[in-house]
């Protein structure tokens, strides 16, 4: 109950970001006019894929998990045998190819004359997204933790399982809130 707390809370921290959003675009929409024309909205479209895919493998882990199943049970190319720990392996490197992708079009924003401190626009994209990264990037660790954890326990039990099941409850979070920060910032314009 705590976690889905913490949770609620978390959600109101991306909603202020949102209505920061959408009180600075309407002030000054001449901005956003000329600036949301810069954005790969393809390439933001693959890396938002690449995190919302991330979900399903942190699911397909938690099942394990819920089956008590921590490691894989036979070859590894034999991923129906799969444990909690090679799919949160998994959505580790999805997640972390998001976050890497983020960075890089970061790196060409910035390129291009949209830096935190350029205008509104640049710095409203960048608390928004940045925040949202990391917050990725705890939920990376927290992916790093549940595994170590696995293989730390002398027998994976409900203690550990409840573990993972909190960590893809705040992945999921993440997830959702990116596929809304996605619609506003990229496709709404």
């Amino acid at each position: 109950m705590g976690f889905i707390v913490f949770l609620a809370s978390d959600l109101m921290f991306f909603a202020a970001l949102f209505a920061m959003y959408f009180t600075v675009r309407s002030v000054v929409p001449e901005l956003w006019e000329a600036r949301t024309q810069i954005l790969d909205i393809p390439y933001a479209l693959g890396n938002t894929l690449i995190l919302v895919s991330s979900s399903f493998t942190c699911q397909i882990g938690v099942f394990a998990a819920e089956r008590f199943r921590p490691r894989r049970t036979g070859s590894l190319f034999n991923i129906a045998k799969w444990g909690m720990v090679e799919w949160f392996y998994l959505t580790f490197a999805l997640g972390a190819i998001f976050v890497s992708g983020q960075v890089m079009e970061y790196a060409t924003l910035v390129s291009e004359g949209i830096s935190i401190s350029s205008d509104g626009y640049g710095s409203v994209f960048y608390l928004t997204t940045g925040f949202h990264g990391i917050h990725v990037t705890i939920g990376l660790i927290c992916f790093l933790l549940v595994i170590g954890r696995a293989y730390g326990a002398k027998k994976f039990g409900h203690h550990e399982a409840t573990f993972a099941i909190c960590v893809s409850y705040y992945w999921h979070f993440v997830d959702v809130v990116w596929i809304g920060l996605f619609g506003v910032i990229y496709l709404l314009q």
